[in-house]
């Protein structure tokens, strides 16, 4: 009985102590909900309203329509769309360009093949921050400011992608390549056949990763842009809360963050299944 107790009140306290983290976490988005269903002078009076106020769909629907007057009254929908398909191209380009690059390293046999390895795996030390000034230098001689293929093409590389599948891909059965082989499978088709359908976990897991970075980009987006048209999420947050000497309307500013929140949101559940089994796979 004592030990059925104790197991019972081990069971609550770790309840708890989850509710605790849950409530920590999720208050400050609720208030920024609150925040945004209010007034702007609603803010000013000294006291949060802890109950949502009558302005939640007119407060949204101006964000998305017309954008913020702090910051030229750019959509917010512009700019979602501007993160989004920076994201999208970030994270697919990765995944694409990382499998290929460990699908040669482990399947094909060439000359300083480690090496090449071990040269893509050392540029983990040199983020884009280090080598912002020579970076921003090749897309500006190759005319793709303000452009998505600024955004995109300079954070397609991915040492890290291609350390994660080559380790898995040195996970594949030696007989299993030798029955595609018997079977008459080139090198493309064992890509399409084999290949893709066992790393299907692996590419889920990566890609919510890969999408959440692309979509946090803040320092490369805000250098290599500089048409108002361009601008992404983060930087149009930023932007919005020192555009000018006016009153911040912090009710336009937190729905603007909770619609910045939407999208890598969406992504994490709605591959939430394929992301854990990515992570947690005993073969992987």
């Amino acid at each position: 009985m004592a030990m059925v107790e104790g197991g019972t009140r081990s069971r609550l306290v770790r309840h708890a102590l989850i509710c605790g983290l849950l409530a920590a976490i999720v208050f400050p988005v609720y208030i920024a909900f609150v925040t945004s269903t209010h007034e702007a002078s609603t803010m000013l009076q000294g006291v949060i309203p802890l109950l949502p106020g009558p302005d939640l769909v007119p407060t949204y629907a101006r964000v998305l329509a017309t954008g913020i007057p702090t910051f030229g009254d750019l959509p917010v929908a512009t700019m979602m769309l501007n993160s989004l398909v920076m994201a999208l191209g970030i994270a697919i380009g990765k995944i694409v360009i990382s499998l290929l690059s460990a699908y040669a390293i482990v399947f094909f046999r060439f000359p300083l093949r480690m090496l090449w390895f071990w040269m893509i795996f050392a540029t983990l030390m040199l983020p884009v921050e280090v080598r912002i000034v020579p970076t921003f230098q090749v897309v500006s001689d190759l005319g793709l400011l303000n452009s998505f293929g600024g955004l995109i093409v300079p954070l397609l590389a991915s040492a890290t992608a291609t350390f994660l599948f080559r380790q898995f891909f040195l996970t594949i059965p030696d007989e299993l390549i030798e029955a595609a082989r018997v079977d008459g499978a080139g090198p493309i088709r064992f890509l399409v056949d084999v290949i893709l359908p066992l790393s299907r976990t692996n590419i889920a897991a990566l890609f919510v990763i890969m999408f959440a970075y692309g979509w946090n980009q803040y320092l490369w987006p805000l250098i290599v842009t500089t048409d108002p048209q361009m601008t992404t999420m983060l930087i149009g947050i930023q932007r919005a809360l020192s555009g000018s000497d006016e009153l911040t309307p912090w009710n336009l500013v937190m729905a603007m963050s909770l619609l910045a929140l939407l999208p890598p949101l969406a992504v994490v559940l709605g591959m939430q299944r394929w992301f854990v089994k990515g992570l947690v796979d005993a073969e992987k």
